[in-house]
C-alpha cells in the first residue's frame, strides 16, 4: 500500500510539470460542447479520417457507405485526428474523459454493469466497479465552480444501480437528463417509450416521458433536449458545457425510418443498414446542434469537439477481423486498432480569427493532425482554455491539445498510449497494449487457443491493419516495448488478473532471455 501511495505521488509530481500555470486575470469564458457518440469507430462516417503516407486523406470503401454530412461541416471548419484512441470499452474512456487519468490509475478497467460486479472470472475484485464519485475531481464540477451551467444529455453508465455515479446530477452536473446505470437504451423508439415497452435492458432511458408514444426517434429527442437547455443557458447569459452523450449509436440496432431509403440498395445485411441509419441519426443531431448555435448567436464563442467513446461495434465481420473497422483490425472491445481508434474533430462552432476566445486556442480549418492523441487529453485542454485550474493532489495524465489543434507538430509530446484491459470475457480477454511511436506491443496476460501466443508486436507505420505479429522476427525492439508497458503500468499502481490457482496477480513477463 506504502509503495502504491509513493507511485501515485510520484506520478503526481510529475505530471504537474508538465502544464503552464493559469493567470490571474479573469477572462470570458467559452462554452464548450462534448458531443460524445457511443460505440462509433473512425471509419463509421463518410469522413475520411485516415491519411496516406503523404499525410493526405485517403477515402475507404466504408467512407463512401456511411453518410455524415455535418460531420464533413465540421471537418472542414476545425481539425481532424486520425490517431486518437479511447479505450476499448465504454465506462473506462467515460470516467477518463471527465477526469484526465488512464484507467490503469482510475481503476475503472471495464464497462460497468448495473446490477453486479462485472470483474470476471480472473480479474482483479479490487477495480473500481462503482465508477465515479460525488467527491472526484471532475471537469464538469471545476467549471460549475467557475460559473458554468454544466448539463449532461444522453449516457451516463458512471457507475452501477444505486451508486453516485448511476446519476450524473450527482458528479457536478446541474442538470442531468436521461443518464443513468444503464449503458444502452432497450428502444431507440418513442413509440416503444424507449424500452419500457419493448422490455427495455431493463428499464427504459429516464426523463423522456413527455415524449411516450411519440413518432419520435430517441437522438432526435436527446437533441431537443439539448436544444433547450443551451437556450436557457444563453438567456441567463452564463457560459455553459454541455456533455452531449449520445445512446447511438449502440445496439439495438433498430433502422431509423428517416434514413434506411438511403441503404436499402447497399447489399448490406438489415442490422449493418440500421447501423448506418443510426449514424445518419447521429449526424442530423450534429447539424441541429450547429445550426441551433447560430441561431442564438453564439456559434464564434462556442468550441465543439467530437469524438466516440471506443472502436466500432458495426455489426460487420468477427471480432479480430479485418471488417468493422477496415484498413484497421479489429472492433470494439478488441486489443487491435479498431477496437480504441475512433473520430475526433474540434471545431469553433463559427471561426472568427479576431475573436479573442478563439485566439487563444487558434484551431487550423480543414486539417487532418497525425499525431498521437488520448481521451486523457481532453480534461487539462478544456480547463486550460477556461482559465480553470485543477487541485494540485489531483492526477493528470492528459497533455495540451493546443498546437496539435494548431495544425502543427508537438515535439514535446509522447507518441504514447496505454490500454490496460484485466478483465474476462470480452471480445478481446485479459490484455494490455503500449503504442510508443510506430510501434505497438499487445500482452495476453490469459492466452487461449483462439489468441495462443502472449506477445503481439506491430509496426503501424509499416503494417496499419496488423497482420505481421514480429514479436519473434524484432526480439530487441519487443523487450524495448515491454519495458515500457511494464512502467507504464507499474507508475500507476495497475491491478492485474489473478491466477486461478492460487489468486495471485498475474504480471507482465519480459520475453525470455531479456
Amino acid at each position: 500500500m506504502i509503495q502504491r501511495i509513493l507511485r501515485r505521488a510520484v506520478l503526481a509530481c510529475f505530471l504537474f510539470t508538465l502544464f503552464p500555470s493559469w493567470g490571474e486575470a479573469d477572462v470570458q469564458k467559452p462554452n464548450i460542447i462534448l458531443f460524445f457518440i457511443d460505440d462509433m469507430g473512425v471509419m463509421d462516417t463518410s469522413v475520411p479520417f485516415l491519411t496516406d503516407r503523404e499525410g493526405q486523406p485517403k477515402r475507404y470503401p466504408l467512407n463512401d457507405f456511411y453518410r455524415t454530412p455535418n460531420m464533413e461541416r465540421l471537418a472542414e471548419i476545425g481539425i481532424r485526428f486520425n490517431n486518437f484512441y479511447a479505450m476499448s470499452v465504454c465506462s473506462p474512456s467515460r470516467v477518463s474523459l471527465l477526469t484526465g487519468q488512464n484507467p490503469a490509475f482510475h481503476r475503472t478497467t471495464n464497462w460497468i454493469r448495473f446490477d453486479q460486479n462485472n470483474a470476471g472470472p480472473q480479474g482483479p475484485s479490487e477495480w473500481n466497479w462503482l465508477g465515479m464519485k460525488s467527491d472526484d475531481v471532475s471537469l464538469q464540477g471545476l467549471l460549475r465552480e467557475q460559473g458554468y451551467r454544466t448539463i449532461h444529455i444522453g449516457k451516463g453508465h458512471l457507475g452501477p444501480l444505486g451508486s453516485e455515479g448511476a446519476d450524473p446530477a450527482n458528479l457536478g452536473f446541474d442538470v442531468n437528463i436521461a443518464g443513468t446505470a444503464y449503458g444502452m437504451p432497450g428502444s431507440y423508439r418513442g413509440e416503444d417509450r424507449f424500452g419500457a415497452i419493448s422490455g427495455g435492458w431493463p428499464a427504459p432511458v429516464p426523463d423522456l416521458e413527455h415524449y411516450h408514444d411519440m413518432d419520435i426517434w430517441l437522438t432526435e429527442a436527446l437533441t431537443l433536449e439539448a436544444k433547450k437547455q443551451i437556450t436557457e443557458a444563453v438567456e441567463a447569459e452564463r457560459p455553459f458545457f454541455l456533455h452531449f452523450s449520445h445512446y447511438a449509436v449502440h445496439d439495438p440496432f433498430e433502422s431509423d425510418p428517416r434514413f434506411a431509403a438511403h441503404y436499402v440498395d447497399s447489399g448490406k445485411s438489415e442490422d449493418v443498414q440500421a447501423f448506418a441509419t443510426l449514424i445518419e441519426g447521429m449526424d442530423k443531431s450534429l447539424g441541429d446542434t450547429l445550426d441551433h448555435l447560430e441561431k442564438l448567436g453564439v456559434s464564434e464563442n462556442t468550441l465543439l469537439i467530437f469524438l466516440g467513446d471506443n472502436g466500432s461495434d458495426a455489426p460487420i465481420g468477427g471480432a479480430h477481423d479485418v471488417a468493422a473497422s477496415a484498413p484497421l483490425r479489429g472492433m470494439k472491445g478488441s486489443h487491435y486498432e479498431g477496437g480504441m481508434r475512433t473520430a475526433f474533430i474540434a471545431a469553433w462552432a463559427q471561426p472568427d480569427t479576431d475573436n479573442p476566445m478563439q485566439q487563444r486556442l487558434p484551431i487550423a480549418a480543414g486539417a487532418i493532425q497525425q499525431q498521437v492523441a488520448s481521451i486523457e487529453d481532453i480534461f487539462p485542454t478544456l480547463l486550460n482554455l477556461a482559465n480553470v485550474a485543477w487541485p494540485d493532489d489531483h492526477v493528470v495524465e492528459g497533455y495540451l491539445l493546443d498546437t496539435l489543434f494548431s495544425g502543427r507538430g508537438d515535439p514535446s509530446r509522447p507518441e504514447q498510449f496505454l490500454m490496460h484491459y484485466p478483465h474476462g470475457p470480452h471480445r478481446s480477454d485479459y490484455w494490455s497494449s503500449w503504442r510508443d511511436g510506430d510501434w505497438k506491443v499487445i500482452y495476453h496476460y490469459v492466452p487461449t487457443e483462439a489468441m495462443p501466443q502472449r506477445y503481439e508486436l506491430f509496426n503501424l507505420a509499416e503494417d496499419p491493419a496488423e497482420q505481421h505479429n514480429l514479436a519473434s522476427d524484432q526480439l530487441e525492439k519487443l523487450r524495448e516495448m515491454m519495458q515500457g508497458l511494464i512502467g507504464a503500468l507499474e507508475r500507476r499502481d495497475a491491478l492485474y488478473p489473478i491466477n486461478k490457482t492460487d489468486g495471485s496477480e498475474l504480471r507482465p513477463k519480459m520475453p525470455a532471455g531479456s
